[in-house]
């Protein structure tokens, strides 16, 4: 509501009825213009020329679009990680996620090369996911950079293992599109399988658990990702044997 251009403009009384409205918002929403002008030592034509800097005709307009602000601010309750687990069992592992799996692993022991790529949280998951992988025996890297050369004579026989929460991350499908090009097949898992990723991947996980945001920051839980990484693991492990 309050941009770094507007708070530029204000002046010193200003400056201070816009501290005293950011610290006690939930108050303001029902005072009355006089009773501001009072509670910060100033006058009721400063407090309508603050209004007027935030495009509001009056104090009136100016609570009303305050009272969004802050009803689009509140905090939503972030769910425990029990309730994530429950829904991850419910809606995937009755599934037939252990045959998408063994597919998997099948297609990654038949390969001499395994790439992982991510971003975000996804990246730091798929650098886990390669180092778990190399830990059982089957070496693996993870590729951060999306400009990083990609030679054809090291692609002829390779598995990439593509992890994003929603599957249309930018950066991920670009490189994707640059690995196939090569003759890379394509892992992804992916929150759902109607994605972009899931589309152009000769295998697609899916796990199906309802995506959670707090604020900007997408926190939708990564354990159904660390367990489909480690049973795959494991699968090409025992089938390398």
């Amino acid at each position: 509501m309050f941009s770094s251009e507007i708070i530029a403009t204000f002046n010193e009384l200003e400056t201070s009825l816009y501290d005293y409205i950011c610290k006690n918002s939930e108050k303001v929403i029902y005072m009355r213009i006089r009773d501001l002008a009072d509670v910060t030592h100033v006058s009721t034509s400063t407090i309508l020329r603050f209004c007027r800097k935030l495009k509001c005709e009056g104090f009136t307009e100016f609570k009303v679009k305050l009272k969004l602000y802050l009803d689009e601010s509140e905090e939503r309750n972030i769910k425990s990680t029990q309730y994530s687990l429950s829904e991850f069992v419910e809606r995937t592992l009755k599934g037939n996620l252990d045959e998408a799996i063994k597919q998997a692993a099948t297609m990654i022991v038949k390969s001499d090369n395994l790439i992982f790529i991510g971003s975000g949280s996804s990246g730091i998951l798929a650098e886990y996911g390669a180092r778990y992988f190399s830990s059982l025996g089957k070496f693996s890297m993870y590729v951060k950079d999306p400009y990083i050369p990609i030679h054809a004579n090291y692609l002829h026989n390779s598995t990439t293992i593509a992890l994003s929460v929603n599957g249309e991350n930018g950066f991920t499908i670009a490189h994707l599109n640059q690995l196939k090009e090569k003759g890379s097949k394509i892992i992804s898992i992916t929150n759902n399988k109607h994605s972009t990723i899931a589309k152009i991947s000769d295998i697609n996980i899916s796990y199906y658990v309802t995506e959670e945001w707090y604020k900007n920051s997408n926190i939708t839980t990564q354990i159904p990702v660390v367990y489909i990484l480690e049973e795959t693991a494991r699968e090409v492990n025992k089938l390398s044997e």
